[in-house]
């Protein structure tokens, strides 16, 4: 309970005026406690950032698994809706919310574990559509493990922070086409 409140006040603090001037006695005053029992809930500001990211993160990845199973839908429209997902996610967070923004880029540059696990993940995901495309004859690829990661790295300048904030159009092809581009590719020889 505790720990949910001082992360929830954290989120709100990072929020509104950054998560390089929130301290960790900034969370503390809010809910009316020492500085000394946040820390008995996390050992650093560093810690509570993770923490933060790591819920963010979460529900990016639950909505990426509803997209990516979801009943009706052919592997090729789940695919690009899930690239489409984690495009949407990534440009409404910097638009909606620069310091948050700069608090995930912060957590992607400085390479993290959450946001290494987090890439895991998502990587998994694609892994598992490119596999289901091919056992239903929708992708024609020899290595699924390796086209995953392929298309991973494609759909990259998509939804990575850095490159969605600070270079949102430098020669990036709209995401729709890179989708067409990237379904004809799995497809293999008409």
């Amino acid at each position: 309970m505790t720990r949910c409140r001082i992360l929830e006040t954290a989120e709100r603090a990072f929020r509104d005026i950054g998560y390089q001037k929130t301290t960790v006695a900034d969370i503390a005053r809010t809910l009316r406690m020492s500085p000394a029992n946040v820390y008995r809930f996390f050992d650093s500001k560093k810690a509570i950032h993770e923490a933060v990211i790591k819920r963010l993160m979460d529900e990016t990845e639950r909505r990426v698994t509803v997209a990516s199973t979801m009943i009706g839908q052919g592997v090729s429209e789940r695919l690009a809706n899930v690239i489409r997902l984690l495009h949407r996610a990534c440009v409404e967070r910097c638009d909606a919310n620069p310091r948050m923004h700069e608090m995930v880029e912060t957590a992607v540059a400085e390479s993290w574990d959450v946001c290494s696990h987090h890439i895991e993940r998502i990587g998994s995901v694609f892994e598992g559509l490119v596999v289901e495309g091919v056992a239903a004859g929708e992708f024609a690829v020899a290595d699924p493990s390796l086209t995953a990661a392929c298309l991973h790295t494609a759909v990259l300048r998509y939804c990575h922070p850095t490159l969605v904030s600070r270079y949102p159009d430098a020669g990036v092809p709209p995401v729709d086409a890179m989708i067409a581009f990237l379904l004809r590719s799995l497809r293999g020889p008409a």
